[in-house]
């Protein structure tokens, strides 16, 4: 159930913590940093927290400002989640906590690895050579559909369909951090299925050989 508990201390630090410090909170702040999601979307997400933990966690940031809840318009029809301006100044923090992390050893196997987090780690990460043609992709990661744009040195993420793309690729959360890491990889998971990917090739490795790691075992970063 929703908990109200509080540390009852005057720092700025501890009545944050009394905002976003329960277990999973910055978590469910993290999966909606690229957009809003449905609950079923953030259940997915976080495989480890229960449903009534993540609907608490949800029922408390809801409470506190962080986040709101909203219907889309037809034909669509349903409700998500999203961060509130207040809440989105929460980014820089996240992504810091997740570079501060780079030095702390990864959990052991079984882990889990959303798209959000990869797709925050290519957009912080990725270091497109500024001379290089504007690009833009189509990601598709656990039946979500994502745009991403590589222009001036940048890379930017986005939810949903890009006008057009030169290069579409679809696969899993896992194998794309796979990808990140050793991009010339991407033809052996071309011929094993793992990945699918159709348009400019060319153009898509560009795209992973931009990504720069400070840690060869940091699955994802800022």
């Amino acid at each position: 159930m929703p908990t109200s508990r509080s540390y009852g201390d005057a720092c700025g630090i501890a009545r944050a913590l009394d905002v976003v410090g329960e277990r999973w909170a910055l978590l469910v702040v993290r999966e909606l940093l690229l957009g809003p999601q449905r609950f079923s979307d953030l259940r997915r997400s976080l495989p480890g927290a229960s449903s009534n933990l993540v609907a608490d966690r949800l029922r408390e940031l809801d409470g506190r400002g962080v986040i709101q809840r909203r219907k889309l318009a037809a034909p669509a029809g349903s409700w998500v989640y999203e961060l509130t301006e207040w809440g989105r100044e929460l980014e820089p923090i996240v992504l810091a906590l997740g570079g501060w992390a780079l030095r702390v050893p990864l959990p052991p196997e079984p882990t889990t690895l959303s798209a959000t987090s990869v797709l925050l780690f290519l957009r912080g990460a990725g270091r497109p050579d500024p001379a290089a043609p504007d690009a833009t992709y189509r990601l598709e990661l656990e039946d979500h559909v994502w745009t991403v744009r590589s222009a001036a040195g940048r890379v930017d993420v986005r939810p949903g369909e890009p006008d057009a793309a030169a290069a579409s690729l679809r696969t899993d959360p896992k194998t794309l951090n796979a990808l990140l890491d050793d991009p010339a990889t991407l033809d052996a998971s071309l011929s094993d299925g793992s990945v699918v990917a159709t348009g400019d090739l060319k153009a898509l490795r560009r795209l992973l050989r931009a990504v720069t790691r400070s840690s060869p075992q940091d699955p994802v970063g800022a």
